[in-house]
């Protein structure tokens, strides 16, 4: 299945996405919500994405982050017996101001539980995936997570969800434990960060289904740990939770989530 899904995806960028990179008129993006937009290549990369998986897996659902927009009720089903979660462009916002990094996203859930992910970065063609029990690949490659090395470790810990008192709790009793970066705003690039050695941790406060479906598989199969801050799996049909942890080794995840469980 990696194959045409990642075909798939490479033609969505194509078709709707790099013809719109850095060329985006006014009226092609549209207000979202506070501090979120959609672009014109948004919807057509995600039609483009649902026609096909359609085709792949005729009896699964398919739930795109636009499509939930436009009728929430599709959240629901999110825990269905196979469903498909889309990103057609995740980092839009980036992507509409002509910077990068953005990409596209899709996995695959059986009732609730990620089971395949793909994520593709239009700009250089790097492809990521994971399965379930299958490992996680670059291109056709094997990877195994490794953490920077630095000490302290590399964090990039997104406080832009987070109410004011716990970003004041962030600040003040884990800021100081790690080196901070910046965010990318872009979970299609902050995931492979964490298992390429870019970063050691990340803290993320909203946990979208498709923000994060195919980066904690990822993750996860490439042997780092993305979880709960109190240890459970991350499920798609409760991305309505708050907090999620990722880390490129078991142990740099330990080692937050018992900070944070102190404060």
């Amino acid at each position: 299945m990696t194959g045409p899904v990642a075909a798939l995806m490479r033609d969505a960028a194509t078709r709707a996405i790099l013809p719109r990179w850095q060329t985006l008129t006014a009226d092609q993006i549209d207000d979202k919500a506070a501090d979120d937009v959609v672009t014109i290549a948004d919807k057509e990369a995600e039609l483009i994405l649902a026609e096909g998986l359609s085709k792949i897996l005729p009896d699964a659902t398919i739930v795109g982050e636009e499509a939930a927009f436009a009728d929430p009720a599709l959240l629901e089903r999110l825990g269905d017996t196979l469903c498909w979660i889309v990103d057609p462009l995740d980092g839009t916002n980036n992507f509409a101001r002509g910077k990068p990094p953005f990409g596209v996203m899709v996995a695959l859930a059986e009732a609730g539980e990620t089971v395949a992910g793909w994520i593709y970065d239009p700009l250089s063609g790097r492809l990521i995936h994971a399965h379930r029990g299958g490992g996680a690949w670059l291109g056709e490659e094997q990877v195994t997570a490794c953490s920077t090395g630095a000490e302290p470790p590399i964090a990039a810990i997104s406080l832009v969800f987070m109410d004011q008192a716990k970003r004041e709790a962030m600040k003040q009793q884990i800021a100081p434990h790690y080196t901070l970066v910046d965010i990318p705003r872009c979970a299609a690039e902050q995931y492979p960060r964490l298992v390429l050695g870019v970063n050691d941790l990340s803290i993320f406060e909203r946990t979208l289904a498709w923000d994060h479906a195919a980066g904690v598989l990822f993750v996860n199969e490439a042997g780092g740990m993305a979880a709960r801050p109190d240890g459970r799996a991350y499920r798609v049909d409760e991305a309505h939770l708050p907090g999620l942890i990722g880390a490129a080794s078991p142990a740099l995840w330990h080692g937050l989530a018992k900070r944070l469980a102190e404060i």
